[in-house]
């Protein structure tokens, strides 16, 4: 069952808008303090206290909050099968958005960040709102990717007069010394006589 025009617009806005809400909650995610990790030191060297953004904890969030921000905007453009693999790439990018909140939750973070402190790892605070930001945002992203595999073949597409054709481009203009003369020049290499 095909949807109407006005339906069509609506799926496509949503799905717009939902990649670039995703999007930037994820680059508003990888901004936030994620962990705080303590590290014991040899005495009488204090304990190392480290505060790691989103970014340095699971650097796949933000990549991934650019991806839907650009898919945001590509969607508009294109049509059909590249649409479709547009949304899949989208899906993809919220399962990972996904998969690093809730890793960063249940303490899958804070092992490796402080490797070479000189102490060994003593305890791990998560800060839960950076994390919750990603999944939320991958959750949305999925949906939003689905939606667009699903649906997003009948969708409209810019069209046609957004395309730059050369016919179109001279007819807008006077011919200009610069245009002749490379139309001489055109026409010596095909071997004709440009003067005749």
């Amino acid at each position: 069952m095909s949807a109407t025009p006005t339906a069509a617009r609506r799926e496509l806005t949503a799905a717009v808008g939902g990649s670039g809400l995703a999007g930037a909650l994820a680059l508003v995610a990888g901004g936030q303090t994620w962990v705080e990790v303590t590290a014991e030191r040899v005495p009488p060297l204090p304990p190392l206290v480290e505060a790691f953004p989103g970014a340095d904890a699971a650097p796949l969030v933000p990549a991934a909050g650019l991806l839907l921000l650009a898919a945001a905007l590509a969607l508009l453009a294109v049509r059909s099968v590249a649409r479709v693999g547009l949304g899949l790439v989208m899906a993809v990018a919220g399962g990972v958005l996904a998969w690093s909140g809730i890793r960063a939750l249940s303490g899958g973070l804070g092992a490796g960040l402080l490797d070479g402190a000189g102490g060994a790892v003593t305890s791990t605070d998560v800060s839960a709102a950076g994390p919750v930001l990603a999944a939320l945002a991958g959750v949305l992203a999925v949906a939003a990717g689905l939606v667009v595999v699903l649906r997003g073949r009948a969708w409209p597409g810019m069209g046609r007069r957004y395309e730059r054709s050369p016919e179109r481009a001279a007819a807008g203009r006077r011919e200009t010394e610069e245009d002749r003369a490379q139309a001489a020049w055109k026409a010596l290499d095909r071997g004709e006589d440009p003067t005749a």
